[in-house]
């Protein structure tokens, strides 16, 4: 991938390179404008009063520093706002930050040393991940205690992970023969203002959902081939007259995967067939549940709010979002607030409770397959040993209910839960990157709803017999993920499996894009 300053990041030019691991280069151009704009600087701020290079920050911002502690200023930065805490971020997002903060750098409009980005570059091809812990930042003047730590390993300071170990940045540097960057002009300020940590998360948080997603229509088409319902509900006449994108293309995709199945009924085959005119009780459910038959309707609107997040995402890992802006076009330096995390904070929210549904969704399609009751057609608890000695899926059950109701929990919006700190100079915060990383949370809990789903499924697909009868797609979806969870009658520990399913179904093992 080539970070130009002519060039537009997306979300698919970022996913190989932070989940395979694919190399990154700059242009010259871009490397051209970054010295370009260094120089216009470094002539600029003589003789003159400029936030955050000859003032204190924030509200001491009234005070000049003499230019003989202007470097020792950016450190003192640095280093006073390394102060977050908890767990770090995982290896994906801290690569997706550095991605953003590398790609608002090239643009060309921070005033920073060209060796800024080129170390970036080079930490991240060669896959060293600095020590970000995920508690700090209130998403305003950006994500200034997570970026602190990134500023913290770019002077040589801090903790790293290289070769799956922690160890002091300043051996990582040894190791890779790398070299920690000087502080120039404002490198401090420019490195930690922006909104580059919570994007990164977001970035991530995307490309997970929509994976998701994609699993879920997976696994909703499957369910629907079980109970072998009709074509109805996902047919284009049905879906053209609801005018939402999202729905239709749910609906296309599941006929798309069903469309050799063996399974599924058209309703003017059997339910309108004058054989059934004169029957007081039809035997055949004429329709489903609403977990079973309002699919297109419940993961629409799901789908909708992942294309607007990535129009969001996208706009935001390709903006200039530190304070100020160093305008050498125009021969000026602008103050401002672009570091305000306002648009991934929202975007992060309404993701969050899209990936919500979508673990609602799974849970109700779960509890389908384990009340023998509602479904009339599997024994309780899809168990396939001995009723009253043996148990099926009880037990995961449980879990998939208690981590969908943490879902609904945490799905409560940071976006408006602004608590004013800094004295007060920040008054109003966005808290994006606390609602990034909790949106986070709730697409790991989404997950591990799915994958215990998606177990009991396959064991009602073995009770009815019907893994030949599946579509052709699905049927390899079946054969996939029995190498992994195999058939059980016999009750066993099965947490491990699991979690081996969850890990299969994550974008870590592959990203599907059926709805593309």
């Amino acid at each position: 991938m080539i970070i130009s300053q002519d060039k537009q990041l997306n979300i698919k030019d970022i996913y190989p390179v932070i989940f395979n691991n694919q190399k990154i280069s700059l242009d010259k151009d871009t490397i051209e404008k970054v010295k370009y704009n260094f120089d216009f600087l470094q002539d600029y701020l003589k003789d003159k009063i400029i936030y955050g290079i000859n003032t204190g920050l924030g509200p001491m911002a009234q005070y000049k520093i003499d230019d003989s502690k202007s470097k020792e200023l950016q450190y003192n930065l640095i280093r006073s706002h390394s102060t977050g805490i908890g767990e770090p971020l995982d290896d994906q997002s801290v690569k997706a930050t550095m991605i953003s903060r590398l790609n608002c750098f090239s643009r060309g409009y921070s005033g920073i040393h060209y060796e800024v980005l080129n170390l970036l570059k080079e930490l991240i091809n060669n896959n060293v991940t600095p020590l970000i812990p995920e508690h700090g930042g209130v998403g305003a003047s950006g994500d200034l205690v997570q970026l602190a730590h990134l500023a913290l390993v770019l002077i040589g300071e801090g903790k790293s992970k290289f070769n799956g170990k922690w160890q002091p940045t300043k051996e990582v540097f040894e190791q890779l023969n790398l070299s920690p960057i000087d502080i120039h002009i404002r490198e401090g300020l420019s490195l930690i203002n922006g909104t580059s940590a919570m994007t990164g998360i977001g970035v991530v948080n995307l490309l997970r959902t929509r994976n998701l997603l994609n699993w879920m229509v997976i696994t909703s088409s499957i369910i629907n081939e079980l109970v072998e319902s009709y074509n109805d509900h996902y047919s284009l006449e049905l879906n053209a007259v609801k005018l939402h994108h999202g729905q239709q293309q749910i609906a296309k995709t599941m006929s798309k995967l069903l469309k050799d199945s063996h399974l599924i009924s058209r309703n003017d085959s059997v339910l309108y067939h004058n054989k059934t005119k004169n029957e007081f009780f039809i035997e055949k459910r004429v329709q489903e549940y609403y977990s079973l038959r309002c699919i297109p309707q419940i993961l629409g609107p799901v789908y909708d709010t992942l294309l607007q997040a990535e129009k969001v995402i996208q706009n935001e890992i390709n903006s200039v979002s530190d304070n100020p802006i160093i305008d050498d076009k125009n021969e000026n330096v602008i103050h401002g607030g672009n570091f305000h995390g306002d648009y991934i904070s929202l975007e992060m929210d309404k993701l969050k409770i899209a990936a919500t549904r979508i673990a609602m969704l799974s849970e109700r399609q779960l509890n389908f397959l384990l009340n023998h009751k509602i479904n009339q057609i599997l024994p309780p608890f899809v168990n396939l040993g001995k009723l009253g000695l043996n148990f099926g899926m009880q037990g995961a059950q449980f879990t998939a209910t208690s981590t969908t109701a943490e879902c609904q929990t945490l799905s409560n919006p940071m976006y408006v839960h602004s608590i004013p700190n800094n004295n007060d100079n920040q008054d109003i915060v966005s808290m994006g990157t606390n609602s990034a990383l909790i949106t986070k949370k709730v697409i790991d809990n989404s997950y591990q709803v799915l994958a215990i789903q998606l177990m009991a499924l396959l064991q009602a697909i073995d009770y009815r017999n019907l893994n030949k009868k599946l579509s052709s797609y699905t049927k390899n979806i079946y054969e996939e993920l029995r190498e992994i969870f195999p058939n059980f009658v016999d009750d066993y520990a099965m947490y491990e499996d699991i979690a081996k399913i969850k890990e299969y179904i994550d974008i870590n093992n592959k990203l599907i894009n059926l709805l593309d």
